[in-house]
């Protein structure tokens, strides 16, 4: 078992100074799937995430290049569920599935309402929550440049926790 366990930490090793140049553009990917919730569900971005945290606490790969992607991805993911959420509106919310759930939505418009932006940040360390929220919040708001701010704060702080 650590025979091979010490073959795959070889490998891994050879892999990531082999295509260094190759994970900050992966991490950025992996945060905009991760922002995006439909494929948020199919991919499982924050394990791989974690993953790369590891490389970068064991000295492996550098943490600005990752960290600075990370956020930019997540940003940018995050801005398009909530365009596709402004775009879109309630009728997101008119497919079989979701208008079975309709009340949740109500809730998650009453959590918005109560908390403003610190819901946007909370939720975001909240697993599946923190892909669903833009989507919800973006034909609610009524003040998109706050979400917008609290939005990068909370993917800067994220990529950080995963990466660290």
């Amino acid at each position: 078992m650590l025979s091979s366990l010490s073959t795959f930490e070889e490998q891994a090793t050879a892999l990531t100074s082999a295509h260094q140049h190759r994970i900050a553009p992966a991490v950025f990917a992996l945060r905009l799937v991760d922002s995006l919730r439909f494929l948020a569900l199919v991919i499982p971005a924050p394990a791989v995430l974690l993953c790369v945290g590891a490389l970068v606490g064991a000295g492996r790969v550098d943490l600005l290049p990752c960290w600075s992607s990370g956020t930019l991805g997540a940003g940018i993911g995050n801005a398009i569920s909530f365009f596709l959420g402004q775009r879109y509106g309630g009728n997101l919310f008119h497919v079989g599935w979701a208008r079975k759930r309709f009340h949740l939505y109500a809730k998650a418009q009453a959590f918005f309402a109560r908390w403003g932006w610190f819901s946007i940040v909370s939720c975001r360390f909240l697993g599946p929550f923190g892909s669903t929220v833009p989507l919800i919040y973006g034909p609610w708001a009524t003040c998109p440049p706050s979400f917008h701010i609290s939005s990068w704060a909370s993917d800067a702080l994220w990529a950080g926790v995963l990466l660290l």
